[in-house]
């Protein structure tokens, strides 16, 4: 399977989170494959971030919270959307230690009130929600597979995983009688131009190059995930593709994973420095809330089900971000930066 423009030509999406790191790229390139996109979300965070210098264009852009259940429902009634991408959530780690029940509300609640106004809106086909690759219970000593227990020990993963386990029982109490598909899609530690999300990695660093400071690392030797935006947002386009070509049967959650899985923080980030010409890094406290010294996936699934790979490298997803950095400190224009990068995937997924 590959990706279709024609099965996203004229197609009513409705994107949670859009106005996030994620969501703003996910709306970009569905309105560069001409899908007719509306969003539902918080506020962005930043002036810099995805959203504010990309500027995509949705048809409705509603501002809101998804822990408002009538809110929520009213928008997606109103959109009458054929697919809906669950993408809003609170997704940074550290904070969710500070502020867990809020985040239990967001995460576990929130993907609740998507599922029930899905259930009151007859046009929707599709659901894909986006978890993580953190909801799996153990997946520090080999890659973790889909069939994989779940759970964990921390606010931000457990709650990814309870939010696993809500799809699970809508889609099989549910959604199934109504013949709407349901999906997730696990991936994480995902990069790319326009985070600027505090307390995580990369955009932690292109910060620190702006100020002309060093890079503070609390786990230098943590291997993780990484990989471009643009990667797992391929997965979840074509998972959404295939369950809304009547793709029932097969696996309903899958991971999408680098194959490259060797490439610690300081790896990490003294190749990132390396691309912008120069940085320092210092090592830091390390007696934070805890973090897993190593997170794999195993994406065979999403390879024999979906045909999907990843395509960018780390390498490649690192110099696309510095590409991206370079270009806001030059006033270029990141939305027709956006485009070429992801005309440019597109080129090596063979679907441009």
């Amino acid at each position: 399977m590959g990706l279709e423009h024609s099965d996203w030509r004229g197609r009513r999406v409705l994107i949670t989170g859009h106005t996030g790191f994620k969501g703003a790229w996910l709306a970009l390139w569905l309105e560069h494959l001409g899908a007719d996109v509306h969003g539902f979300s918080l506020p962005p965070e930043s002036a810099d971030g995805a959203f504010a210098r990309m500027r995509p264009l949705p048809t409705t852009s509603r501002i809101g919270d998804i822990r408002h259940a009538r809110e929520l429902r009213d928008a997606v009634l109103d959109v009458a959307p054929s697919v809906v991408f669950h993408l809003a959530a609170e997704a940074i780690v550290r904070r969710a230690y500070r502020s867990p029940v809020a985040t239990f509300e967001t995460n576990v609640m929130g993907t609740i009130n998507v599922l029930e106004a899905v259930r009151e809106c007859e046009s929707v086909e599709t659901v894909l929600v986006v978890t993580s690759d953190k909801v799996y219970e153990d997946a520090s000593e080999r890659p973790a597979r889909e069939d994989d227990p779940l759970g964990s020990v921390d606010p931000y993963s457990s709650s990814k995983a309870c939010a696993e386990l809500v799809v699970r029982a809508w889609r099989s109490s549910f959604l199934e009688g109504l013949n709407v598909s349901l999906g997730t899609g696990r991936a994480g530690n995902v990069i790319g131009g326009g985070d600027t999300a505090l307390d995580r990695l990369v955009p932690d660093a292109l910060r620190a190059d702006l100020a002309n400071e060093p890079v503070v690392l609390r786990h230098p030797r943590a291997i993780r995930p990484w990989q471009h935006v643009l990667d797992p947002l391929h997965g979840y386009l074509l998972l959404a593709q295939h369950l809304l070509r009547g793709g029932f049967d097969g696996p309903m959650a899958l991971n999408f994973g680098p194959e490259d899985v060797s490439w610690t923080v300081l790896d990490v980030i003294t190749y990132l420095q390396r691309a912008l010409g120069g940085g320092s890094i210092e090592v830091g406290d390390d007696t934070g809330p805890h973090e897993a010294p190593a997170l794999l996936l195993d994406s065979e699934l999403a390879r024999r089900t979906l045909g999907w790979r990843p395509l960018l490298a780390t390498e490649d997803a690192l110099d696309w971000t510095a590409q991206w950095h370079r270009g806001s400190l030059a006033g270029a224009d990141l939305a027709a930066l956006a485009l070429e990068q992801i005309a440019a995937f597109e080129t090596r997924a063979g679907t441009a």
